[in-house]
């Protein structure tokens, strides 16, 4: 009995070890975030992220490999918390109409808000077609924003009473494109983009489900 409960002890040290390293790697990429998002991947080293930020060059070396390994960790992380944003819409929705002017409404914030976040993703997507290095992990954050785009999708159909006449990678690359395109606008000085990025992803639900409410506008 003495030996199994040191072994449990041992045990729960080390999920305690595992865990405060984890939640240190999650701070340390949400510091560098930033960085990052402004300067770009290729231009920016982990010595230049360690001094726009709290952490030392030492501490960012000791948590991460190298700068692929930090990078892909702090588009991971944000992805993750963009795609937790969207389910919440999902959730709260209770009607097509709700539904549709939520998701256009996130979709044009988000361009406002964080562009420079969402063009270090597209930054490190097209740097996959050249590094294998990245490949695995931006299939796995590709895959998880497809899914987030097609919950959406479907509830909307779900909502509407009608159904989906595209699959679910249509859904995906067509309101992937529409976004990186007011993306590019935006970022490039169009202050309409947002605004019409907004309409345009509400009317988009209405040709992906045909036979639901005509969007407004």
């Amino acid at each position: 009995m003495t030996e199994i409960t040191e072994q449990r002890n041992r045990d729960r040290i080390a999920r305690r070890q595992v865990d405060k390293f984890a939640e240190r790697r999650a701070q340390l990429a949400a510091a560098a975030l930033q960085t990052l998002a402004e300067l770009g991947f290729a231009r920016t080293s982990l010595r230049d992220i360690a001094q726009n930020s709290e952490f030392s060059h030492g501490v960012l070396h000791y948590y991460f490999s190298d700068k692929i390994e930090l990078i892909t960790c702090c588009v991971r992380q944000y992805k993750a918390e963009y795609i937790r944003r969207y389910d919440g819409i999902v959730a709260d929705s209770d009607s097509a109409e709700a539904l549709q002017r939520g998701y256009g409404a996130a979709m044009a914030t988000s361009i406002r808000e964080e562009g420079t976040k969402h063009r270090l993703w597209y930054d490190l997507r097209n740097q996959s077609l050249f590094d294998d290095t990245f490949r695995a992990d931006v299939e796995e954050i590709d895959q998880s924003l497809e899914s987030m785009v097609w919950r959406i999708v479907s509830r909307y159909s779900e909502l509407a009473g009608a159904p989906v006449v595209v699959s679910r990678r249509a859904a995906y690359a067509v309101y992937d494109g529409l976004f990186q395109h007011a993306l590019m606008r935006y970022l490039g000085g169009d202050s309409e983009a947002a605004a019409e990025l907004e309409q345009e992803v509400q009317r988009l639900l209405d040709r992906l489900v045909p036979n639901g409410r005509p969007a407004a506008g």
